[in-house]
């Protein structure tokens, strides 16, 4: 049964050309994609970020801050691409544009020129914090519409980014001297 051309917009866009087939209704993969995207989105941004903060960090932890950053920053990168082509799998449209990414990220941009690096461990155990409860949210959309697929996905980004926050929680105890 091909999902009639109506239910395939999106943004009055048709994009008729880029369904796949599902065995998931319609209203099941809009509302699995509109999740997948906007956390396509927030792992942009919380790369974009991530990496910012590796680039301008200093201090007596640079090192060890500067390579958790990194590490950090390329596991969220890596987790992008699956995200979005889960949303093509599913038959939609994935994000087309950085300000398309602007739009659904619910990560904020930190455009200041200095921030200290106890500031940025702490901004980003709070993004992370943030990203896990937004995949958590995602895991009980597509959960609710029966998507194993797309659980299995975010159940790793779960662990990923719950790790990602440990981390950063851990290593902030260090930035003011607060360490063990």
């Amino acid at each position: 049964m091909a999902p009639s051309s109506k239910a395939l917009r999106a943004d009055d866009t048709n994009i008729t050309a880029l369904h796949t087939p599902s065995d998931l209704g319609d209203n099941a993969t809009a509302a699995i994609a509109a999740e997948l995207n906007k956390l396509t989105a927030d792992a942009f941004a919380l790369y974009v970020k991530t990496k910012n903060f590796h680039w301008h960090m200093s201090g007596p932890h640079f090192r060890d801050y500067h390579l958790l950053l990194d590490e950090q920053g390329e596991q969220i990168f890596a987790a992008i691409d699956p995200l979005a082509e889960r949303a093509r799998k599913l038959g939609r449209a994935a994000i087309h544009s950085i300000g398309e990414i602007g739009k659904l990220s619910r990560i904020k941009d930190n455009d200041s020129a200095f921030v200290s690096p106890a500031d940025m461990l702490d901004e980003l155990v709070a993004d992370n914090k943030g990203f896990t409860a937004a995949l958590r949210a995602a895991h009980e959309v597509a959960d609710d519409h029966k998507d194993s697929a797309t659980t299995s996905i975010l159940e790793i980004y779960i662990d990923e980014s719950e790790r990602r926050t440990w981390f950063l929680f851990e290593a902030s105890r260090n930035a003011d001297g607060g360490g063990h």
